[in-house]
């Protein structure tokens, strides 16, 4: 693995693992077994690195979605199967976790792939709401915003009370209780 992608990893690991403030370049370091220089030559520093790793999570994340959401079914049921995926739970989620972050969330550049990713989400899922509408899947009195933003909070809210718990009841209720809501 060239060295770019080597400090990507380690930094989307110990990002997930750590947060950002909890992640230091010599931990990056040590976790890619790159040389001290190899990081500043690549890239800005910290926030740089942290970034590109961000940028590439959030993508795995939005490609991993959209895998259940373009799938065959109906609209409920694609729905269904992104909430009900395989996930780990008490890990939580990797770009959620840096929300709670507050060098990320002060810094705007930082801040981006977060919203970006949270809000492509939730209008996917609230497209996918219309769709249900339309075909008569879904109750037609529902906001698809208002419900779109609901679903994607349950999953960050549930990996939330998850942890808490250090259980993955909590979470799985919350993914039950939406998709009774559903229909």
């Amino acid at each position: 693995m060239a060295t770019p992608e080597r400090l990507i990893e380690a930094t989307r690991e110990l990002l997930w693992e750590r947060g950002y403030v909890g992640t230091s370049p010599k931990a990056i370091q040590e976790r890619s077994g790159v040389g001290v220089g190899s990081m500043y030559h690549h890239f800005d520093g910290k926030a740089g690195l942290a970034l590109a790793a961000m940028e590439r999570s959030a993508q795995e994340l939005k490609d991993a979605a959209e895998a259940h959401f373009s799938g065959p079914g109906t609209a409920t049921r694609r729905i269904a199967s992104y909430l009900l995926r395989e996930r780990d739970v008490l890990r939580g989620c990797p770009i959620g976790r840096l929300t709670m972050d507050f060098d990320v969330i002060e810094e705007d550049r930082l801040r981006a792939p977060l919203d970006a990713l949270f809000a492509w989400l939730r209008a996917r899922l609230a497209d996918l709401v219309a769709e249900g509408q339309t075909a008569g899947d879904i109750a037609p009195g529902l906001d698809p915003q208002a419900v779109g933003a609901m679903l994607a909070a349950v999953v960050q809210g549930g990996y939330v009370v998850a942890r808490s718990a250090e259980s993955a009841e909590p979470f799985d209720a919350a993914v039950r209780g939406a998709l009774q809501l559903l229909g």
